[in-house]
């Protein structure tokens, strides 16, 4: 209506002074967005924290060596038991006795065997180890000392099995400030393979703790020696553990120095062939750790050769596996040009059909965040997204009904090809429905996708006006011009200015408001308004009701 017009324009004039300047659409760069960005979490919180750290419980596979008798008998009469004992229990009442052994000098090696046999026992509960009882003990210091006691490697097992499910709690620091990981790391070349693997297993606790334990066991040289039991690893076990151990020394933000993990990359490219699963899953999280990040990160990853091997793990049935490929193959289309179209030459767009209809939320995600990267990349790269359309339909429907983590990483997809594809490329999209899609987002409470979507219509007006075609109207037909209009007082200056610009630029707003009807007037003493001298409604014929010349009225 009248009234309705006359709010707008006068709205349009207030703001008008302000629209000085406005972003322009997103470059190749900015489309893509790495995962420090977007924070897209795979695994659940339960499951992170497991691969972060792990505890061994009494029945664990490399208990055989720890839970013979052959430490027993022994002359501490306060310590006699059958280690083989099933039932064999040890709490935090048991302190006292156990660290009166160990710090007796007088002990014998079994009876500090049993002691540390019982502390090993105690702590592997299977909630609430007393770690900190133990610490305020003062025992860590003699596990340590023990783990150096070469000659019994009975006795080095079961104190690093002990130190391993401290350093599965809250108190890892305390490892490293007793003294724990050199000894550790000279552990990993024992002779004795199960020592080999308890003592990388800890270290796999320790650096999953936080980024400076993490780069203290790099630090301390703990790299090598794990490659060494990766080459030629004693079981399969053995192989699990350190891999994992490994991929936590990859993991975390800020990432480990690409220096200190080079040595690592060929051995975790080779793991991509292995029969062993659970160390070909952490060898590729820890390759997507590695990879995340500058392209020259990302080119030492795909220096291996791993690129066409990745692509093809996307067409397996696990998940496990299909998630930590996705990520690094995402991360090698954030790069440049020339990474992105390595991931293209891999046919990497053969799977993503399947990838989109995987019943996995994250994966779905995760794949339209790839695509979103290749659709921030060259023209040419470009065309081959717009060369499967079904894919653009399923992204498409995306935008307007999944799950909303699904819904933003689509609506990136659109908005890339939006900014950096050719008129074509746009009209494309449109033709599949991308303004309904794209506008339908405009009203969610996230700022920078409100602005992204911005954006792409902000493009596609732009071609349809330069081609010519009516995308004005397909727009305002999806309601997207009362959202934009709503966008013009969003608490973003950024939203609010391109919303601004995108109205006065495509929608037929004229400058020409400063009508005597809506705007006052200032004479330097009167406000004026322009009102009828008088109005003659005929009630019985309105049509003959004579509007008359305007006349101010001043206060």
């Amino acid at each position: 209506s009248q009234n309705l017009l006359l709010n707008k324009k006068y709205i349009m004039v207030q703001i008008k002074s302000r629209v000085d300047s406005f972003k322009k659409g997103i470059d190749a760069e900015k489309g893509r967005r790495n995962r420090e960005e977007t924070r897209i979490k795979i695994r659940k919180s339960k499951r992170e924290e497991n691969l972060l750290k792990r505890r061994a419980m009494g029945n664990s596979a490399m208990s055989s060596m720890g839970s013979s008798n052959e430490l027993a008998p022994t002359t501490s009469k306060s310590l006699s038991f059958d280690r083989t004992d099933q039932n064999l229990k040890f709490g935090v009442e048991n302190i006292p006795e156990l660290i009166a052994v160990l710090s007796n000098p007088n002990s014998t090696l079994e009876q500090k065997g049993n002691s540390i046999f019982g502390f090993r026992k105690m702590l592997s509960v299977e909630k609430n180890p007393p770690a900190k009882q133990v610490i305020d003990a003062g025992a860590l210091p003699f596990f340590v000392d023990l783990l150096q006691n070469t000659d019994n490697e009975k006795i080095q097992f079961e104190a690093a099995w002990a130190l391993t499910n401290i350093a599965s709690t809250d108190a890892t620091q305390s490892i490293v400030e007793c003294g724990a990981v050199p000894p550790l790391i000279a552990m990993l070349l024992s002779r004795n393979p199960d020592c080999r693997e308890q003592s990388a297993w800890c270290l796999g606790n320790v650096a999953g703790d936080s980024t400076k334990l993490r780069d203290y066991v790099l630090q301390c040289g703990g790299m090598g020696p794990m490659l060494q039991n990766i080459s030629q690893p004693a079981s399969q076990s053995l192989l699990g553990n350190v891999v994992w151990a490994l991929s936590n020394l990859c993991r975390g933000k800020p990432q480990p120095s690409l220096e200190l993990v080079m040595p690592a990359l060929p051995y975790l490219a080779n793991l991509l062939h292995s029969d062993n699963k659970e160390a070909q899953v952490d060898a590729l999280w820890a390759l997507s750790y590695i990879s995340d990040g500058e392209n020259e990160r990302i080119q030492a990853v795909m220096n291996t050769g791993i690129t066409a091997k990745v692509v093809e793990l996307l067409d397996v049935e696990s998940s496990s596996i299909v998630t930590p490929c996705l990520r690094i193959v995402g991360n090698f289309a954030t790069g440049n040009d020339e990474q992105t179209q390595a991931v293209l030459d891999a046919d990497v767009l053969q799977h993503t059909s399947k990838l989109l209809s995987n019943p996995k939320k994250n994966i779905r995600k995760e794949t339209c965040w790839l695509l979103s990267n290749i659709a921030a990349g060259t023209r040419s790269q470009i065309e081959h997204l717009i060369k499967i359309p079904a894919d653009l339909c399923t992204i498409i429907e995306f935008v307007q009904s999944s799950e909303y983590e699904v819904r933003k990483e689509a609506t990136w997809v659109l908005s890339n090809i939006a900014t950096s594809g050719s008129s074509v490329h746009v009209q494309s999209i449109v033709e599949l429905g991308a303004i309904d899609a794209i506008c339908s987002i405009l009203d969610v409470a996230d700022t920078k996708i409100t602005f992204v979507a911005l954006e792409a219509i902000e493009n596609i007006l732009k071609v349809g006006q330069n081609l010519s075609r009516d995308y004005v109207n397909l727009v305002d037909e999806c309601d997207g011009l009362d959202k934009i209009e709503s966008l013009q007082t969003h608490v973003d200056d950024d939203v609010y200015k391109l919303s601004v610009k995108i109205i006065e630029t495509y929608f037929g707003v004229e400058d020409e408001v400063e009508n005597e009807n809506i705007l006052p007037e200032n004479d330097g003493e009167h406000f004026t308004f322009g009102v009828s001298k008088s109005l003659n409604f005929d009630m019985e014929n309105p049509a003959a009701t004579n509007e008359q010349p305007l006349t101010q009225f001043n206060f």
